[in-house]
């Protein structure tokens, strides 16, 4: 899955009076004039609860692929890319005074790897960093209106590990009901498709609105199965349960991205490495990205091997190794 590891900078005034060459000084600053962070990429495996009552989600943080940005004070370029976050940022705190932002690596947007809020999370803990602005992670993923439906994105951010969510509630964001390190020897391969993206924005929005409620949910079976699975590093068994919840995943999302997998192509992938004796696979949010999750490093290599050659002539198809990250973001 290719990255955008090439740094692209606009100009960007932030509350800057017209024709002014003076900033106006916040009235609190920290003595840091730079700010590194480098947050990871995850995995949305499903929804729990799909009755109406809060959704509830399953996920895995990632160690590759990345977003890392570079923040510093007293200058005056952002990039593109995070434009509109840093802007909301600087609009919610009045911040006056100049800053540039430099994207160093991104995780791909809208391919069901949680880009949106891992950068908007960047973004937000680096500008509270460096202008002492004293938000919580909560309140960040609060002002960039991340985190609402879901809270793997936000624990991704926090802690990383393997995720489960407690539901969307009316009043907050979801909180963390179980956490496990994912197991350090398992390796996650990444299937992507380059000619598909993943719903998102408006087009996501009324996506939900047109599904029904489901008659059922899959909190105990992923509470008092799945998890424990995981945590003892079942990955029989916690593959046959990641099949149930895709299943139940797959009929639910069908309708709006035209089958349990909104690329066919990765899902002949998908079903490839089924045939080849992995157990534990599925598409990560909207998609198009798939995840095949075994044993090894060896393993992975060996069944990222074959693919290679048995989808040869299909390039909009790519393979890559992850493994599970189980720690929150870095901040320097």
């Amino acid at each position: 899955m290719p990255n955008k590891h090439v740094p692209v900078t606009l100009l960007i005034v932030a509350n800057l009076a017209k024709n002014s060459l003076c900033w106006v000084k916040m009235a609190r600053m920290t003595q840091n004039l730079t700010v590194n962070i480098k947050t990871r990429a995850r995995l949305h495996v499903g929804f729990y609860d799909l009755t109406g009552n809060g959704f509830g989600s399953v996920g895995i943080a990632l160690d590759a692929p990345c977003t890392q940005i570079e923040v510093i004070k007293n200058q005056t370029v952002v990039a593109p890319e995070a434009q509109k976050i840093a802007q909301v940022f600087a609009d919610k705190f009045g911040l006056n005074q100049a800053f540039s932002l430099k994207i160093l690596e991104q995780i791909p947007s809208h391919v069901g790897l949680g880009s949106g809020t891992q950068m908007a999370l960047a973004v937000g803990a680096s500008l509270n960093k460096l202008f002492d602005l004293g938000m919580t992670p909560s309140e960040i993923a609060t002002i960039a209106k991340r985190g609402s439906r879901s809270g793997i994105g936000l624990a991704t951010f926090e802690q990383g590990g393997f995720l489960v969510d407690s539901g969307k509630k009316a009043d907050a964001l979801p909180e963390i009901a179980i956490r496990h390190d994912f197991p350090a020897h398992w390796r996650i391969i990444l299937v992507s498709d380059s000619t598909h993206t993943g719903l998102h924005g408006a087009v996501e929005l009324q996506a939900f609105k047109t599904l029904k409620p489901m008659q059922n949910n899959l909190k105990d079976m992923v509470t008092v199965h799945m998890a424990p699975a995981l945590a003892r590093a079942d990955l029989l068994a916690f593959g046959a349960y990641m099949q149930d919840l895709q299943a139940y995943n797959g009929a639910y999302f069908a309708p709006v991205q035209g089958g349990h997998y909104a690329s066919k192509s990765v899902e002949n992938a998908l079903s490839f490495l089924r045939e080849n004796g992995v157990v534990c696979l599925g598409q990560s949010s909207w998609g198009p990205t798939g995840f095949a999750i075994v044993e090894s490093e060896e393993i992975a290599n060996l069944h990222i091997n074959t693919l290679k050659t048995q989808f040869i002539h299909q390039p909009n198809l790519s393979f890559s190794l992850s493994r599970g990250y189980n720690k929150g973001a870095t901040l320097e």
